[in-house]
This record gives C-alpha cells, sequence and structure tokens, in this order.
C-alpha cells in the first residue's frame, strides 16, 4: 500500500533552497531496520550537508514517547498502525506518512555446527528457549505469534519464549547462544556470513504483511534534511538499497 500525496511533491521544491544549508533531523527507527537505515544515510549524506541522529528501538516505546512529546523529526515504525494513529492525533504531517517497506521474518538457530534446519528444530521442539520480540511492542513478534498459531506450535513453545523487548534483542539472544532458535528479522542476518543459509524464511502468507510505515513529525514540517531522507528512500537508489536488506518495496510486492 502506498501513501502518497500531492504535499510531498510540492515540498520537494523547497529542496532545492534548502539544501544548500546544513540542517539536521532526530530520528526514531524501529530495531529491525537498523542496518538498513545506516546504510541509506550513509549514501545520503555522501550528497548532502544534512545531518540525522539516529534512535533505535520498538516501535511502540516510540509511539509512547512521541505522545509525551518526544522531539523527534521522523517515525520509522515497523508496522503502519502506530505511524497512523500519531496522525489522528494531530501530532504528524498526516500527508507525510508512507509504507517505505514491508519486512520479512525468519527462524534463526544458533546450532550452526548441527545439520538440523531450524524448521525441524522448532517441528520437534528439541530445543529449551526461543527468542521473540514482545509482540505488545514489537510488529515482528506479533507476526511471531501469527506462525506459531499457523504451524500449531503456539501453547506447545509458550513455556519456552524468551521475549526480547525489541526485534535486535531477539537477534542478541539468539546470536549469543543464550536461545537455541529466535524469530528474527530477515534484515538483521542477510549480509551476515556466519547465518549465510542456516535461517529459514518465512513464508509471507503465514502472517499478516508487515507493512512498515514512516511519517515526519509536525516539528519537522519545513526540515530539509528530514524532507531529504523522504525523498531519498523513495528514490530508485534508497529503493534497491532496501530490496538490499531483504526488504520489499512498493514496487516488488
Amino acid at each position: 500500500m502506498k501513501v502518497y500525496s500531492g504535499w510531498f511533491a510540492a515540498m520537494l521544491g523547497v529542496l532545492i533552497s534548502y539544501d544548500a544549508l546544513a540542517e539536521s533531523a532526530h530520528v526514531a527507527v524501529a530495531a529491525n531496520f537498523r542496518q538498513s537505515m545506516q546504510a541509506l544515510v550513509t549514501e545520503l549524506e555522501k550528497d548532502s550537508n544534512h545531518k540525522y541522529i539516529l534512535s533505535f528501538g520498538s516501535s511502540g516505546k516510540f509511539y509512547g514517547q512521541i505522545l509525551h512529546g518526544a522531539p523527534y523529526d521522523l517515525f520509522f515504525s515497523a508496522d503502519a498502525v502506530k505511524p497512523k494513529a500519531i496522525a489522528n492525533r494531530g501530532l504528524a504531517v498526516s500527508e507525510s506518512r508512507f509504507t517505505y517497506a514491508t519486512g520479512r521474518l525468519v527462524l534463526l538457530s544458533s546450532r550452526m555446527e548441527l545439520a538440523e534446519p531450524a524448521r525441524d528444530i522448532l517441528t520437534r521442539g528439541t530445543f529449551n528457549k526461543l527468542a521473540i520480540a514482545n509482540p505488545k511492542f514489537a510488529p515482528y513478534g506479533v507476526a511471531t505469534l501469527e506462525v506459531l498459531e499457523f504451524l500449531d506450535r503456539y501453547e506447545i513453545t509458550k513455556s519456552k519464549w524468551v521475549l526480547g523487548e525489541n526485534i535486535a534483542q531477539a537477534y542478541q539472544f539468539v546470536d549469543s547462544g543464550n536461545a537455541e532458535l529466535g524469530f528474527v528479522a530477515l534484515s538483521q542476518v542477510i549480509h551476515q556470513k556466519k547465518y549465510a543459509g542456516v535461517f529459514w524464511l518465512i513464508p509471507d502468507s503465514w502472517h499478516k504483511p508487515i507493512e512498515q510505515q514512516a511519517i515526519m513529525l509536525n516539528k519537522a514540517k519545513n526540515n530539509a534534511a528530514a524532507l531529504a531522507l523522504i525523498n531519498f528512500i523513495k528514490s530508485n537508489k534508497g529503493q534497491n538499497i532496501l530490496t538490499n536488506y531483504g526488504y520489499l518495496t512498493p514496487e516488488n510486492y
């Protein structure tokens, strides 16, 4: 689903006059989007005077902070619900809300020395701990529960769950070996050489789409750095970076 508007097209013209001015933007970013956002900003700063302050965490925590007046300029959520809710509360520029990517879920095993695939470990129950992102705060956690329901493994595995505050912490549980299995984002492992070929990509049809949306907060309406980042993400170059990190973009889903 795309959410575009005439407002954004009009504001792009502002960039021509603003681009020469060095501005900064404080960006709240869902944990699963860490590597991708860092890659995007690194590339953008090569050809721009703008600077970006990036904060990473769970979408739920950022949502709460924004409701209490946190001074972010942009919010990149791991879902579509929270940006829409922020807009409905009059805290953001409604017309700026757009879907920047759709996330993909994988099951990762820390048992790299074993030939047993992650799916078989989950099915047979031959593990002690399963790391998942807390569904109260993280959309990837919600998708994980839907997958476990689909596989009829929700109740069977519940006593083994280890909840991470966000998808980054769920990944850390597996990466450190504290959990044998974990549901994490494809973007977290796609470029990790040590995990090449040892994760299981969950079929997208097994859970609702992890539609990730961004929105501009009111204070950034005329912030050239914020506008430049949105514009770059929507460009072919930005979309290619997201695809490279394992996301589905509006053009390929």
